[in-house]
């Protein structure tokens, strides 16, 4: 089984953002930013060689400051945004801004010895994403089928939705709305939803959970009490509309029917610390990862809400009558939902997963302590699927 041997990839610094590239995915490349307080800040582009189970990388460098979160253009391979800290006058500000890979890595280009920090390139700034509330920008995502023009940034209480114009050279808000209620009130974390035509957000604060129209900014769906704790993350299920995955400070992994939120479809509790990512697979919709502060990840088979409950589904005229009857038989009851594999090759909390876009097969997790590491799901199990 030495196709199953993960890969293990070590940053020198600190580093919890991990992205996949998803524009033009013929290669498999992650994007990982660091934070680091005494040096310049690196984004560190990751590209894997599946056939020799190398990793080849090139690093830019991020002057700004810390990454705390990095996203890739759906459109553009070459476009990312980050969520960053910057400190000035002992006062520390969260931001965003858009940037683009240089020129002269933009051929997948890997000639630089890896010893050879001088000639590091340096991240080329497109825009920043300026609002009122910018001291404390959460959270950044792209619209995810889109051209590459639209974002959408949580600061504070605000949800805001930016236009890209001029190359992405500027960036207008188009659209807003507040989270109101009593208290201090704070967005954590979003994501946009794939279905729809894309009109619709999800958004966590607190314990709390929230679906955004954006076309009118209003609420459309609120589930109060998601999460007996801080809710970190969320996932929309990309063939099933109206399933949510959530994670949160609670150690567990809820899946939401967005049309009725009174209570989870499905409660996971394999974490026992606070679980900080969660991701459907791209194509396989069973298959959901998540990864916690137990310096675990965990790849569960959710196939009882996944789109093939049923598992795939056989034609009858493929059977004969008194096979027939067999087939309706084995069919009716869903497949068991299991956990398929637990993934210990991290020392420290595991910040983020990301399933490859090149390789549905394929994902990465990132740990505090840089340690990024690229796994497959075992290969009975995709054969399982399969055939």
């Amino acid at each position: 089984m030495e196709d199953d041997a993960p890969v293990i990839y070590g940053l020198e610094f600190q580093a919890r953002a991990l992205t996949a590239q998803t524009a033009e995915t013929d290669a498999i490349r992650f994007l990982v930013g660091t934070q680091s307080l005494r040096y310049d800040n690196q984004i560190h582009v990751i590209d894997f060689d599946d056939e020799n189970n190398i990793i080849n990388k090139n690093v830019l460098l991020h002057h700004v400051g810390e990454i705390w979160q990095i996203c890739a253009s759906p459109a553009d391979k070459n476009v990312l945004a980050t969520c960053y800290n910057k400190t000035s006058d002992s006062k520390v500000a969260s931001c965003a801004a858009v940037w683009r890979i240089p020129k002269e890595l933009q051929a997948g280009s890997h000639e630089v010895p890896d010893d050879s920090s001088n000639n590091t390139q340096t991240l080329e700034l497109l825009c920043h994403l300026d609002n009122d509330a910018q001291s404390s920008m959460a959270c950044i995502t792209w619209e995810p089928l889109g051209d590459g023009k639209k974002i959408m940034s949580l600061a504070e209480n605000y949800l805001m939705i930016w236009d890209l114009q001029e190359s992405s050279t500027k960036a207008m808000i188009s659209s807003s709305a507040t989270l109101e209620g009593k208290g201090q009130l704070k967005f954590t974390s979003g994501r946009w939803s794939p279905h729809h035509n894309c009109t619709q957000v999800a958004t966590a604060n607190d314990t709390a959970i929230r679906g955004w129209d954006i076309r009118s900014m209003r609420q459309i769906y609120c589930i109060d009490n998601a999460h007996g704790q801080l809710v970190r993350d969320l996932d929309f299920n990309p063939n099933k509309q109206y399933y949510l995955a959530s994670c949160g400070d609670d150690c567990r992994v809820k899946f939401w029917d967005t049309r009725n939120v009174n209570e989870p479809v499905k409660t996971l509790e394999e974490h026992s610390h606070w679980v900080w990512s969660v991701r459907y697979n791209h194509s396989h919709d069973q298959l959901v990862l998540t990864g916690s502060s137990d310096s675990r990840v965990i790849l569960s088979n959710m196939v009882s809400i996944s789109s093939e409950p049923f598992g795939h589904l056989v034609d009858d005229e493929d059977l004969s009558d008194q096979e027939d009857n067999q087939h309706d038989e084995k069919t009716k009851e869903p497949l068991q939902d299991s956990i398929i594999a637990t993934y210990e090759e991290h020392e420290d909390s595991v910040y983020a997963v990301e399933w490859s876009s090149a390789d549905p097969w394929l994902f990465a997790s990132l740990s505090y302590d840089g340690r990024l590491v690229i796994n497959r799901v075992p290969r009975a199990l995709k054969y399982n699927i399969l055939l």
